[in-house]
């Protein structure tokens, strides 16, 4: 336990294509269903998180399916990470149970992933009637549950269930009948298990998609207090649903300047895509727009962003390059930029990339790379529609440039999308492109 003498437990598999949300997979293909999965995770993630800060409870998740590494770089490291372990959903979740009572927690709420209605506020009630009952249940509309609490361990309540068929419920509550504990009920909802539970998901996936007003900017920083001030203040400026710094272990004064600005900040392991992809489990906007910790966005960047999202054709976009300070080439650079993006639609991370969460989820975010990672999700956007690339400018930092000399760095860039497309490892081309940029 962090210090909270409660828990909540968020049951998640990791979204393996063919090994998720099976019985969707004839009306969505294996990859469809994989794709709605990763969105129902993170929504639910979304909505554990809110919950837990109400309830003042710690957050953990209980993976099932690839490793702790995978689902930390996927949903982030700000949470306690335990595999489920072996045996039927029963025996997982009593141990989870046990697990979390052995811990010293006085009130423990387990969820899934497969209720898209389910919010915070259900949640928070569910912790609420533990105070006066030792169980609680949320039912499900097909007749199992959505979420089970209680107040002390319960191991009769997983034994002897026929898990995954209509009666889940009501067998569960005869057997707390039989040993007469209290329990509690939440309202009904409905999973999203079977082709015919698609249409009201559908709706709410419409309602939040043509929603574009909610644009949540994620910064990831790493050692940047020089310029995390001014990039957030450009930021803000616009007044965005919110902004996030992900600080990857700064230390300078990083996360001291970003905390002043009253932005939110999280905590991650080192890496922009890692970073970046807890950002996003975290943003509660429709909106992602992922902005490096050296670059300014213009004042009017919301309207920017939002109007070409609305066009069926164009999965993401980005921001005209340019950079500050002098150094010869300059103008040539910039050129050669917005050619390559507007001709080619390839830009890069730093011109802000923007795009729906919804895409972003579904696609599976930032691949694990250790460099290279916004040109390979740029490469995986094309393959959907257009990125486009908007009139206004971002600026970001010429220290690059500066440095080397534009030649030098172009050259280093050039032989790195060589060296990728190639199929050299992204950890070889990483170490040698850092030792390229210290000489």
């Amino acid at each position: 336990m962090h210090g909270n003498r409660r828990k909540l437990i968020l049951f998640a598999r990791y979204p393996e294509s063919g090994r998720v949300k099976t019985r969707l997979i004839p009306a969505l293909g294996a990859e469809g269903a994989a794709a709605l999965h990763r969105r129902l995770v993170l929504r639910t993630l979304r909505t554990a998180s809110a919950a837990c800060r109400v309830a003042n409870a710690d957050l953990e998740i209980y993976f099932d399916g690839g490793s702790e590494k995978a689902v930390q770089h996927w949903l982030g490291a700000s949470w306690r990470y335990r595999p489920q372990g072996d045996g039927d959903l029963g025996q997982r979740m009593a141990r989870a149970f046990e697990s979390s009572f052995q811990e010293g927690s006085t009130a423990t709420v387990v969820i899934g992933s497969d209720c898209p209605a389910l919010i915070a506020d259900l949640v928070i009630a569910a912790f609420g009637h533990l105070s006066s009952n030792r169980a609680v249940l949320g039912p499900a509309n097909d007749g199992g549950y959505y979420l089970v609490g209680l107040s002390r361990a319960v191991p009769e309540l997983f034994r002897g269930i026929a898990w995954g068929t209509e009666t889940v419920l009501a067998e569960s509550l005869q057997v707390l009948k039989h040993i007469g504990i209290k329990s509690a009920l939440l309202n009904p909802l409905d999973d999203l298990d079977r082709p015919e539970d698609l249409p009201a998901w559908q709706r709410i996936a419409e309602s939040e998609a043509a929603d574009l007003s909610r644009v949540s900017v994620i910064i990831p920083a790493l050692n940047e207090a020089e310029h995390i001030t001014a990039s957030i203040t450009s930021a803000r400026e616009g007044k965005p649903h919110e902004v996030i710094v992900v600080d990857g272990g700064s230390t300078d004064e990083t996360v001291q300047l970003a905390r002043e600005t009253g932005v939110m900040v999280i905590h991650s392991a080192p890496g922009r895509a890692r970073q970046m992809n807890a950002g996003a489990a975290r943003a509660t906007g429709n909106v992602l727009l992922f902005l490096h910790a050296d670059t300014l966005l213009p004042r009017d960047f919301m309207g920017v962003v939002s109007e070409p999202l609305r066009e069926r054709e164009v999965i993401a976009g980005a921001f005209r390059f340019k950079t500050d300070g002098k150094f010869f080439g300059k103008w040539i650079l910039e050129r050669a930029v917005n050619l390559r993006s507007n001709w080619r639609q390839m830009p890069y991370g730093d011109q802000a990339l923007f795009l729906k969460r919804c895409v972003f989820e579904e696609l599976g975010s930032f691949a694990d790379l250790p460099i290279m990672e916004d040109y390979e999700l740029v490469c995986r956007l094309r393959q959907h529609g257009r990125v486009v690339t908007v009139r206004q400018e971002v600026v970001t930092s010429g220290r690059r440039w500066q440095h080397l000399g534009l030649f030098r760095t172009s050259l280093l860039n050039w032989r790195l999308i060589f060296s990728y497309q190639r199929g050299q490892s992204p950890e070889i081309l990483a170490e040698s492109h850092r030792r390229a940029l210290q000489r």
